[in-house]
């Protein structure tokens, strides 16, 4: 076993908060920072870089950790693929690259349940400070942040008219930001895509850090403990293709693994539930009920209709000669298909009478896809598929090791449409999906309903579907919530409760899940955990 001297810090998972920690941490050029990730660029290193690449990256272990959940009663009993990134950047890296903070409610509910520093306004001024967008309001949007935020052109999207159209019949208005005032309404996505690039973290955080002589990036490395002296976080021990090491620090360790790989270091470390560790054969070093519960995630079926004209959906552009085509257009000029979102419309809207804000969403890709083996590609049949969700779901699950190997993937169970909001939510959100594409003019050019299919109409039957078919969205959380319960696994600095020198910043510590896609949220995570981390560096000189 090799031993590297000691480090100020030492972050553990570069992905969409980690990343943002070490640039951070390493600015003054004052602290030594150790950041260690599993994966590597590799040959994904190109499809990173291009929008589209997504479609390449969604199921490839090079730069996916490829997780899948347990079966269970929501889920049909099947098992449901859980994409992770695996690579620098983490999931920034491979998502859909779609932009959503969710609503002020959001977090001012993590304030009310005890976490001071995290309402709205606590967090708005982190959202403006790292974010650079061109539209909307200066009291919500950012001008000169590092992370480059832009429209998903209005006028590059076929049907998109119709759809703004047949939605304001329905009352939901044109939202020119959904990221500013309201949510509410049909509008654009807006999206990390600058100049036909992926905005990742790795791109825009850590690439302009890497050349600091007080960073080091240790890729390969597999997190297999923390090291514990106590009650006190000392290090970590990890390998790099077989090689055994061990890395020490004088101040703090940072977890952000994601909601699946921090809750199991953790319980990996012997932190966590202790009779469930005795079980596997791990010494129980600190009993932590919460470790590893409270998993949420978006549970989504795709609802899909047929479009009975052509040139109206990608479908037309994605296929043949057309494609390259578009290869062309984005070679020489960064545009077109490859280098869009492949969600960029979606739609917030209320589904209960007295509902404050929206509760529920449906975000549209203007074609149909299919399997071709474990790959995704275009279909030739033209249509458009609607991602239908609850936005606050509150069925909970969770993730617990299975053994003490850290090779071996966690149980990851959901849970799904166990609680009653899900289960009418859902229903809701589908039904609103049918009176859209019913609702003049898209009901003009709407062919068929391909999924679920028009013959489903009862509660039951749809449910049956949705339990045999969706999908989540891939916004798990929660699995260290934040909080001052009894199931909480941080404070409201994201200490670790009862571990001195231990902090974990990613979307795990979210005691619920925003209202909307979380990789914004869990930038501004990163964000926060590096300016309390530098505070008490401060406090701690001053002392």
């Amino acid at each position: 076993m090799s031993n590297d001297q000691a480090y100020d810090y030492i972050v553990v998972g570069a992905g969409s908060a980690g990343a943002v920690v070490a640039s951070r941490l390493t600015e003054s050029g004052t602290y030594r920072v150790l950041l260690l990730e599993a994966g590597t660029e590799g040959s994904s290193f190109f499809w990173s870089r291009v929008p589209v690449g997504v479609a390449k990256m969604i199921d490839d272990p090079a730069v996916n950790w490829c997780y899948r959940s347990e079966p269970d009663e929501g889920s049909g009993g099947r098992q449901i693929e859980v994409p992770r990134g695996k690579m620098l950047g983490g999931s920034s890296s491979i998502n859909g690259m779609v932009y959503i903070r969710g609503q002020a409610r959001d977090y001012d509910q993590w304030a009310q349940l005890g976490n001071r520093g995290w309402s709205y306004q606590d967090v708005l001024p982190i959202f403006k400070r790292m974010e650079r967008f061109d539209g909307g309001s200066d009291e919500f949007r950012g001008r000169d942040g590092v992370l480059r935020v832009t429209h998903t052109p209005r006028h590059k999207v076929p049907l998109l008219e119709k759809m703004i159209a047949a939605a304001e019949r329905m009352g939901l208005p044109y939202n020119p930001d959904q990221n500013g005032e309201t949510q509410e309404g049909i509008g654009m996505s807006q999206v990390t895509i600058a100049k036909g690039r992926r905005q990742s973290t790795a791109y825009c955080y850590l690439d302009p850090a890497r050349s600091r002589p007080n960073l080091i990036v240790d890729q390969g490395a597999m997190a297999e403990t923390l090291i514990l002296e106590g009650k006190r976080c000392v290090g970590i021990r990890y390998s790099v293709r077989g090689d055994k090491r061990e890395a020490r620090v004088t101040r703090e360790v940072i977890v952000s693994g994601g909601s699946i790989n921090s809750p199991k270091l953790l319980e990996l470390s012997g932190i966590g539930q202790a009779d469930r560790l005795s079980a596997l054969g791990i010494t129980p070093l600190h009993d932590l009920r919460g470790v590893g519960e409270n998993l949420r995630d978006h549970y989504s079926p795709r609802v899909k209709f047929a479009i009975k004209e052509k040139n109206l959906t990608f479908n037309d552009n994605a296929r043949g000669w057309r494609l390259a085509r578009e290869a062309v257009k984005y070679a020489l000029f960064r545009e077109g298909f490859l280098a869009s979102t492949s969600v960029p419309i979606r739609m917030y809207f209320r589904t209960r009478v007295g509902s404050e804000t929206p509760d529920a969403t449906i975000s549209i890709a203007p074609f149909l896809y299919e399997m071709a083996g474990h790959e995704r590609r275009v279909s030739k049949r033209a249509g458009i598929t609607m991602n239908v969700n609850v936005l606050r779901s509150e069925s909970t699950g969770s993730i617990h090791i299975k053994s003490s190997n850290p090779a071996e993937p966690p149980a990851i169970r959901f849970n799904f449409l166990s609680t009653e909001h899900d289960r009418t939510g859902v229903l809701a959100a589908i039904r609103k999906g049918r009176e859209f594409m019913a609702t003049s003019p898209m009901k003009e050019v709407t062919g068929e309903e391909i999924a679920p299919g028009a013959h489903l109409q009862k509660d039951d039957e749809l449910l049956e579907w949705v339990r045999k078919n969706a999908e989540t969205t891939y916004h798990p959380i929660g699995t260290c919530k934040m909080g001052a319960d009894t199931m909480a696994v941080v404070d409201s600095e994201l200490r670790v409760h009862g571990i001195a020198d231990l902090r974990i910043a990613d979307a795990s510590i979210m005691p619920t899940l925003t209202s909307g896609n979380t990789n914004a949220p869990t930038i501004m995570i990163g964000e926060k955990c590096a300016a309390m981390v530098m505070a008490a560096a401060t406090t701690r000189k001053a002392a």
